[in-house]
């Protein structure tokens, strides 16, 4: 569901957001819910390929840590060791 929010803007940046706007064929609600839109999705996107990137650079520290899959049939994890029955 959205919500409504109030901003101030000076003159002179309320008049340029219009144009912009305007030249997009936005209203100037549109233009302001886009803008804010387009940051929070850039920001969550540096965010998650800044946690792959820390991931990768660490999986031999976790999988000697963890020592197996802790979620076993999760898609793309690997099968978990087990010992074998007989093991004595």
């Amino acid at each position: 569901m959205a919500k409504q929010t109030n901003i101030r803007l000076d003159d002179d940046v309320r008049a340029a957001a219009e144009d912009r706007a305007k030249r997009r064929g936005l209203s100037l609600q549109g233009y302001v819910a886009d803008l804010i839109e387009a940051d929070v999705n850039q920001s969550r996107a540096a965010f998650m390929a800044g946690a792959a990137s820390f991931l990768a650079a660490y999986t031999d520290v976790f999988d000697a840590e963890v020592g197996e899959d802790r979620y076993p049939g999760l898609a793309g994890t690997t099968p978990a060791k087990t010992a074998p029955r007989n093991a004595a």
